[in-house]
């Protein structure tokens, strides 16, 4: 395509799904299609070439889903023009841009209902086989809908690429996993494939990469529910426990002191017209919802307050580059402190406290120190003035503290 001067901004298409001269045109086609004069909710990848079906989609009312980039923040963006909107703010709408600064996240527990699919390819046979960029996206996202209840084996599946992209396609190079079309259009043809061969009943987990899946909350997501079905959800490089299994106490102890950061996040540069509820609402559909949030709207942050450590690098992780509204917001530790960071001794306008049960005559013991950090934790050789029938008492700094 680049040797023949075909393709289209951006340029070079390699490595991507390529956009190319007349790709408006092939878009334009997809009107000829009964599936889509009754489709009310539609998924179209966010590639260039598939910018004339999102805008087509808006302008006919329907209902727009597109991924999120590499599913690293959540599966599905809902595209909401402002009230009023004229052409030219659709048109908006459906560049990469618009998806940005017009969606709403789209929650697992959504009530979703995918009338078509649109995706883009690299490469497309008549018989309905089709070839990626070559990372499994695609796929991934449709095995994704899958699970989630949002498509079926009948949800017709679109792809739109030049005439040259068409191209035949040995049947060996198919796995299960691979998604198959219905259609193909392009500048001047609309190809009914009639493909027979199933697409993907769900998630493949053995074709799932621990990495892959560290970098996916929404992936994450669906594996607990489907774990907790009792389905097997044995990774490609990674062991798992059977299906119904339970973790020990020890997997489900906090790790040691000193290697694990805190477990608070906090959010900041939200926008001035934000409501909790929206954060609350966008948190959960990108799989990071906290155990207990902190809203201080006039400073315009939050704090995410997490089970354990492990949770809050996951949120950090996965709200970069997050958006709400048309901010982008600051999301940092709520403490960056390290074991190897903290003072070796207690300082002396600090306060822990001492729980029991403890008495004069056995004082020694561990206290937790509530200006340290979450999980520091302290050790008292020496006796302490404890009235015997108290179980908790707030001390001040002791001379003998030590971490433990």
């Amino acid at each position: 395509m680049e040797s023949q001067n075909l393709a289209d901004f951006p340029r070079p298409v390699h490595h991507r799904i390529p956009n190319f001269k007349g790709s408006y045109l092939a878009c334009q086609n997809i009107r000829d299609l009964e599936v889509f004069a009754r489709t009310q909710e539609l998924k179209v990848d966010p590639d260039k070439p598939l910018e004339g079906v999102r805008l087509l989609a808006l302008q006919s009312k329907k209902t727009l889903l597109v991924p999120t980039p590499r599913l690293r923040t959540g599966l599905f963006n809902k595209i909401t023009p402002p009230p009023g909107a004229t052409k030219d703010i659709l048109r908006k709408c459906a560049t990469s841009q618009g998806v940005r600064n017009y969606s709403t996240p789209v929650g697992l527990d959504s009530k979703v209902l995918v009338d078509l699919v649109v995706v883009g390819s690299v490469a497309v046979s008549e018989k309905g086989w089709r070839i990626g960029k070559g990372e499994g996206y695609a796929d991934l996202e449709y095995a994704m809908m899958v699970s989630m209840g949002a498509v079926s084996q009948g949800t017709p599946v679109v792809t739109i690429v030049h005439d040259c992209q068409v191209v035949d396609i040995p049947e060996a190079l198919l796995e299960d996993h691979d998604l198959t079309v219905d259609y193909i259009l392009t500048p001047t043809r609309v190809i009914t494939t009639g493909c027979e061969r199933p697409k993907p009943a769900g998630i493949s987990w053995s074709k799932i990469s621990c990495e892959m899946l560290g970098k996916m909350p929404i992936l994450r997501s669906l594996r607990h529910r489907e774990e907790q079905a009792g389905k097997d959800v044995t990774l490609q490089d990674g062991p798992r426990s059977p299906p119904g299994a339970t973790r020990s106490p020890q997997d489900l102890a906090p790790p040691e002191l000193g290697s694990v950061p805190p477990s608070s996040v906090q959010i900041g540069n939200l926008p001035r017209d934000a409501r909790v509820s929206e954060l609350k609402r966008a948190l959960s559909a990108l799989g990071v919802a906290p155990s207990r949030l902190t809203w201080q709207g006039p400073q315009h942050r939050a704090f995410l307050h997490y089970r354990d450590p492990a949770e809050a690098q996951q949120a950090i992780a996965c709200l970069q580059g997050f958006r709400l509204g048309a901010n982008t917001v600051r999301v940092v530790l709520a403490r960056q402190q390290r074991a190897s960071d903290l003072p070796r001794e207690l300082p002396a306008d600090a306060c822990a406290e001492m729980k029991g049960p403890v008495s004069q005559s056995r004082g020694a013991g561990c206290v937790r120190a509530s200006l340290l950090g979450p999980g520091v934790r302290l050790k008292c050789p020496s006796p302490l003035p404890i009235p015997k029938a108290q179980k908790s008492v707030r001390l001040w700094a002791h001379s003998s503290w030590e971490l433990e």
